[in-house]
C-alpha cells in the first residue's frame, strides 16, 4: 500500500448544467414515483441557452395519467429552486420541450414479476459501493469535503440576498496523506459564478470563509495554494456558458475516484433500475462493514443480467485493512441482505419520491433523511450488531 501521498477529488454545485440536468430528470422520478411507488421511468435531461428539454420513457399504471403541462409545472419550479432567474437561463422564460413516451413492451416482459418469475433486473451492469474511516460519515476526505464547501456555498446565496454568488460554481481539494491518512489540504480550487462588478479580492475572502468553516482546525491550504477563480471573472455561467446533460457526474456522485465505478449514472432512474438501487446497495452493504470496524476500508462490487432476479456475483475487497478474510465477509452479507432488485428495494424503501435531494452534492455521504423524509437510507448503519454476529468476533 502506498502510504504517503496527494490525492485530489473535486465536486460541483447544484447550479452545474449537468446538475441541473440531474435535478430535472430525479424532479421527473419522485413526480411519477408519488403517483405511483411502482411507476418505471427512465428520463434524460439536456439544458442550453434558455433551453431545457427532457426524454426517455415511462410507465403508470391504467387509470394515472400526468400530463406534460403537470410535468412542466415541476420542471419550471425545480430550476427557480436551484436560483436561475438570469437573462439567458430562467426559470419562467426558458423554452421548454417534453418527449417522454411509454416504456418499451420489450423491457417490461423481461423485467416484470411474472407467475412464479421473479422481478429480473432492469439492465445486465456492474455496480460498485465503498467506505472507509477517513470521516464521521465514512466517505474519502477529499470529495466529502469537496461537496461540503459547495453545499455551505448555496445555503449562503440563498440566505443571504445580498451576497453576491450564482449557481454555478465548483470546488476541487488536494490532500495530504501521512501513513495512509488524510493530514490536511495541500491546494483547494474553487470557481464560483457572480454577478457582475463584484471584486475578486471580496470573492476570495466569502470562500476563504466558507472553506476554513467546513474544513477540520489545521486542514487549511497554503494562502498561495489557495485558488478562487483563477481565470478571473466568472459572470457567465449555467447553461448559458456550457450545455448540460444528466449523468455526466458520475465520479461527483460517488466517491470522487477513490473507488471503482460500474459506469452507470444514477439520476433520472426509477429503483428497478440496478445501475442505482444496487449502486446504494453495495454503499449500504460497505459503509456496515467498516462502521462494524471489519475494516478501514470497504469495496464491494455486485452483477446482474437483464431480466435475472439473481446476481451474477458479489466481490469483497478490504484492501488488507480486514479482521477476518473477505470471502467471509461476503458470505455474511449474502445472508443478511436480500440482494435481488426487488429485495433491495423492499430493505431500503426505495419506492417513494426521494431522489431530487441526491442529485447534488453526492448521493453518499449524507444523513438518513436528508432533505426529504425516507431519502438516504442507504446511509444507515443497521447491519452492524448482525455482522458483529455473524462474524464471531
Amino acid at each position: 500500500m502506498l502510504n504517503n501521498f496527494l490525492f485530489t477529488s473535486e465536486s460541483v454545485s447544484e447550479g452545474h448544467p449537468d446538475k441541473i440536468c440531474d435535478r430535472i430528470s430525479d424532479t421527473v422520478v419522485d413526480l411519477m414515483l408519488a403517483k405511483f411507488p411502482e411507476a418505471r421511468v427512465a428520463c434524460e435531461t439536456m439544458v442550453s441557452t434558455n433551453r431545457t428539454i427532457i426524454a426517455g420513457e415511462y410507465r403508470l399504471p391504467n387509470g394515472i395519467e400526468i400530463s406534460n403541462d403537470e410535468i412542466e409545472r415541476h420542471v419550471r419550479k425545480a430550476v427557480q429552486d436551484i436560483g436561475y432567474e438570469q437573462e439567458n437561463y430562467h426559470w419562467e422564460k426558458m423554452h421548454f420541450e417534453c418527449h417522454l413516451h411509454s416504456q418499451s413492451a420489450d423491457i417490461a416482459l423481461g423485467v416484470d414479476q411474472l407467475g412464479n418469475k421473479d422481478e429480473g433486473a432492469g439492465d445486465q451492469g456492474l455496480m460498485f459501493g465503498f467506505a472507509c474511516d477517513e470521516t464521521e460519515d465514512l466517505m474519502p476526505a477529499a470529495i466529502y469535503y469537496s461537496h461540503k464547501i459547495l453545499k455551505e456555498m448555496s445555503i449562503l446565496r440563498k440566505t443571504d440576498k445580498n451576497n453576491f454568488l450564482l449557481p454555478d460554481s465548483k470546488s476541487q481539494i488536494t490532500l495530504e496523506y501521512q501513513n495512509g491518512k488524510p493530514i490536511k489540504t495541500s491546494s483547494i480550487v474553487v470557481s464560483t459564478q457572480h454577478v457582475k462588478g463584484c471584486s475578486q479580492e471580496d470573492i476570495k475572502n466569502l470562500v476563504r470563509d466558507v472553506v476554513k468553516k467546513v474544513l477540520p482546525d489545521g486542514w487549511m491550504c497554503p494562502e498561495d495554494e489557495f485558488y478562487v477563480n483563477p481565470t478571473g471573472i466568472f459572470e457567465i455561467g449555467g447553461p448559458d456558458g456550457d450545455a448540460g446533460l444528466t449523468g455526466r457526474k458520475i465520479i461527483v456522485d460517488t466517491y470522487g475516484g477513490s473507488a471503482p465505478h460500474g459506469g452507470g449514472a444514477f439520476s433520472g432512474k426509477d429503483p428497478t433500475k440496478v445501475d442505482r438501487s444496487a449502486a446504494y446497495l453495495t454503499r449500504y452493504l460497505a459503509k456496515n462493514v467498516v462502521a462494524a470496524k471489519l475494516a478501514r476500508k470497504c469495496t464491494i462490487q455486485i452483477a446482474y443480467a437483464i431480466g435475472i432476479s439473481k446476481p451474477l456475483s458479489l466481490y469483497v475487497n478490504t484492501d488488507g485493512t480486514g479482521i477476518i478474510e473477505d470471502t467471509k465477509i461476503a458470505k455474511i452479507l449474502n445472508n443478511l441482505v436480500n440482494m435481488s432488485p426487488r429485495g433491495i428495494r423492499e430493505h431500503l424503501r426505495l419506492n417513494q419520491p426521494i431522489y431530487v435531494p441526491t442529485s447534488a452534492y453526492g448521493h453518499f455521504g449524507r444523513k438518513p433523511n436528508e432533505g426529504v423524509e425516507g431519502s438516504f437510507s442507504w446511509e444507515k448503519t443497521d447491519l452492524v450488531d448482525a455482522i458483529i454476529k455473524e462474524s464471531g468476533i
